[in-house]
């Protein structure tokens, strides 16, 4: 399986919070599953830390080269066919960090491990 993480997903499973689901935990260890993170969830934990409206983003920052090596995650950068897809999504959902990652996901045919139900809105596969 091909799994790209939303932001609350990569934190919850770097930062081994309880509320990362009992049916993504197992895949997630899984060497059979190839696993993206994206630029933009880089981007968003950065901004969220910077503005202080998340408390622990910076800690789920501090290693990230360790934890991409060590969690055999690959990077994911934001391409101009991205951009392309999420500036022209016109779902009710306007979260530039949500419409991106919905982009990727259908752009590159991978599944995105969320809990937020508004990404049915924005046309990519998910689970949680």
């Amino acid at each position: 399986m091909r799994l790209l993480l939303d932001t609350h997903a990569y934190f919850w499973w770097a930062t081994n919070h309880r509320r990362l689901s009992a049916r993504s935990a197992p895949l997630l260890a899984s060497s059979d599953t190839d696993i993206f993170l994206s630029a933009v969830v880089v981007w968003e934990l950065a901004t969220k830390a910077r503005l202080g409206k998340w408390p622990g983003a910076d800690s789920a920052l501090l290693d990230l080269d360790d934890a991409i090596e060590l969690r055999g995650l690959t990077p994911l950068p934001v391409t101009l066919a991205h951009a392309r897809r999420a500036g022209s999504l016109t779902s009710p959902h306007k979260d530039p960090f949500d419409c991106m990652l919905a982009a990727q996901a259908v752009i590159e045919r991978l599944t995105l491990v969320t809990a937020d139900p508004a990404f049915r809105t924005l046309g990519c596969e998910t689970f949680w």
